[in-house]
C-alpha cells in the first residue's frame, strides 16, 4: 500500500541507529485511526531525521484492528468524522497497542547499552493514533516501561486509555495545527494545560495551519519544520550538553 500496513497481528520493533548516536533513543508509533500504519511517512521517515541528530529511533508496528476487504468502513468513518463509533470499534485493539508499546519500551530500556543508547533517555512519540498510545504508555507505565519524555503530535484523544499525569518527572512535546480537520487541537491544549498544572515540563507547538497528518509533509508552512523544533527541544532543553 506505499508505505501503509493494514493488518497487524504481531507487533514489531525496528531499529534505525544514527552515525554518532547521541545516547538519546525514542520510539515512534505512527499514526492511522488504528485500521492502519502510516509506516513511511510516519514512522521511517520519522526515524531517519531523527538520526540525522543523533538519536536513535525505533519504530513500532503496533496490532490494528481487522477490516473485513468485504465490507470495508474505515474510509466512510473518516469520511463522516464519526469518531464516536470509530471509538468503539476501535477500543479493544487500543489496549493491544498500549501492551505493544510497554513491552517496546521495556525491551529497549533493558537493551539500551546495547544501542548506544542511556537508559534514562528514552522517550516515546506518536502522531495521530501513535499519539493515543504515546498518552495512554505516559498515563499506565511502570518504572520498568517508563518512558522519560513523550512527544504527542495531533493525537487522537477520545481513544486515550487513562488520564493521570505521572507523578515522576516526565516533560511532554506537544504539536498540533488549529485547522485540524478531525478537532484534535483541543486535546493537545488540554493535555498541555493538564502537564502545567501538574508541574511537569511541557512544551507546545499550536500551528494555525497544518491541518491533520502534518509529519513530514512539506506544505511551506511552519509546521513543515516540526521536527526541528522536537529535537531543538530535546537537545537544547531536555538533555543540553554540560
Amino acid at each position: 500500500m506505499g508505505g501503509y500496513l493494514k493488518d497487524v497481528t504481531e507487533p514489531t520493533l525496528t531499529a534505525f541507529i544514527p552515525d554518532n548516536p547521541n545516547g538519546i533513543g525514542v520510539i515512534i508509533a505512527p499514526g492511522g485511526g488504528f485500521h492502519f500504519l502510516v509506516y513511511e511517512l510516519e514512522g521511517t521517515a520519522v526515524a531517519k531525521k531523527l538520526n540525522e541528530r543523533g538519536i536513535t529511533a525505533f519504530v513500532l508496528k503496533y496490532r490494528l484492528v481487522h477490516e473485513d476487504p468485504a465490507h470495508p468502513y474505515y474510509s466512510q468513518i473518516m469520511k463522516e468524522k464519526n469518531l464516536k463509533f470509530l471509538d468503539s470499534v476501535n477500543a479493544p485493539v487500543v489496549r493491544l497497542a498500549l501492551q505493544d508499546a510497554l513491552t517496546a519500551m521495556k525491551y529497549v530500556r533493558q537493551n539500551a547499552r546495547d544501542y548506544n543508547i542511556d537508559p534514562n533517555k528514552l522517550g516515546f512519540m506518536g502522531s495521530s493514533a501513535g499519539g493515543t498510545v504515546a498518552m495512554s504508555l505516559a498515563y499506565n507505565a511502570t518504572e520498568e516501561n517508563r518512558p522519560n519524555f513523550v512527544a504527542s503530535l495531533y493525537a487522537y484523544g477520545s481513544a486515550v486509555i487513562g488520564s493521570k499525569v505521572p507523578t515522576v518527572d516526565t516533560p511532554i512535546f506537544i504539536a498540533t495545527a488549529s485547522d485540524d480537520e478531525f478537532g484534535f487541537a483541543s486535546y493537545s491544549v488540554q493535555t498541555y494545560s493538564k502537564w502545567i498544572e501538574a508541574k511537569q515540563p511541557a512544551e507546545l507547538h499550536m500551528y494555525q495551519k497544518g491541518g491533520h497528518g502534518f509529519v513530514m509533509k512539506k506544505q511551506n508552512l511552519p509546521a513543515d519544520n516540526y521536527l526541528d523544533r522536537f529535537t531543538d527541544w530535546l537537545l537544547l532543553e531536555i538533555y543540553p550538553k554540560r
